[in-house]
Parts: C-alpha cells; structure tokens; sequence
C-alpha cells in the first residue's frame, strides 16, 4: 500500500509513520540509538566526504559507524592477459591500512561539532565491493564515494560505488565530493 506523505500527516517518504507527539521513538532492533552505518574509505577525495557524511548521520540517527576498508595484495600485469601476485609481508600491509584509517577516521572526528557517534573500524584483505557488501549486512545504511582511487569523474558512479547500489542488502547513499574551484 502507498501512502502519499501529502495526504497523511504521520507518513513520510522515508519509512514509516513517525511516532505520536510525546510518545518514545522505537530504538529499533540495536536496542538504544539508531542501528549502524557501514562507510567505505580509501584514499580518496569522494571517500573523505562519505565519511565526513556517514559520521555526521551517525551523530543524527545516534548510530554506530563501521569505517571498512579493504586491501588486495599488488598484482603485475604479465604478457597476454596474465597477472602474477607479489608477495608481500601481508602482515606490513594490513597495519600501514590500519594506520591510514585511523590517520583519515581521527582528522574526520576532529570536524564533527557535536558528541561523535561511536565509530569501529574493520581492515580486511579482499574485493572492496565485495567486503562493503558483506559487512553491510544487518547494517542501516552504507555509505560510499561516487568515485575512489581510480575516479573516473566521467563516469556517473565508479565500479565500487555501482557494485554496491546493486548488491548491497540495505539502502546506500552515494557521496560525491564537492568540486574545487
């Protein structure tokens, strides 16, 4: 059944009626605060404003911000197609993400005005869509950056970002960082 939110006064085009005035709000299946937000980072420009905007929901809704982010192990391109994988200490690797992480989650909670909202940070191995959509499950929202790494600003939405619109078992906000100059 649609509601139209212009017609019904406790509807709204974002789920369902809101409580009657003075009655408690439903916490929801988390019990207290507003559920989780799973946000992908990297090293981008687009990812820094998903965070940015994933953290400050997190303080609206009183939500829990997961902060992910995934590291695959370097590849050589190799003649006719084929990729050979560098072995890497993959211990070193998955700190110096961890260490990125926090350098990128710290700078971005140094802006939130108000009490920031709990933030855990999970660094995995593997695919980034993959592993957003994966920890995205049971989550409220995920939030993504139209663009990472490679950020093909001709693109409407980059591989990561349209795999996650896609696959992802709960709504997901696209973020694109605002244009300079």
């Amino acid at each position: 059944m649609s509601v139209d939110p212009g017609t019904d006064p406790q509807a709204t085009r974002d789920g369902p009626p809101s409580p009657a005035p003075g009655a408690e709000p439903d916490p929801g299946p988390e019990g207290a605060g507003g559920g989780r937000i799973v946000v992908g980072v990297d090293d981008s420009d687009q990812a820094a404003a998903a965070l940015r905007w994933a953290l400050a929901e997190g303080v609206l809704r009183q939500a829990t911000v997961e902060v992910v982010h995934s590291w695959s192990p370097p590849v050589s391109a190799l003649p006719f197609g084929a990729t050979l994988i560098i072995p890497v200490d993959e211990a070193a690797v998955d700190a110096a993400a961890r260490a990125s992480v926090d350098e990128l989650v710290e700078g971005a909670l140094a802006d939130v005005g108000a009490e920031p909202p709990e933030v855990l940070r999970t660094v995995l191995p593997g695919s980034p869509s993959v592993t957003l959509v994966d920890a995205a499950e049971g989550a409220d929202l995920l939030v993504v950056g139209s663009h990472g790494r490679t950020g093909l600003s001709r693109l409407v939405l980059g591989s990561v970002a349209m795999a996650c619109v896609n696959h992802a078992p709960c709504p997901v906000v696209v973020v694109r960082a605002p244009r300079e100059g």
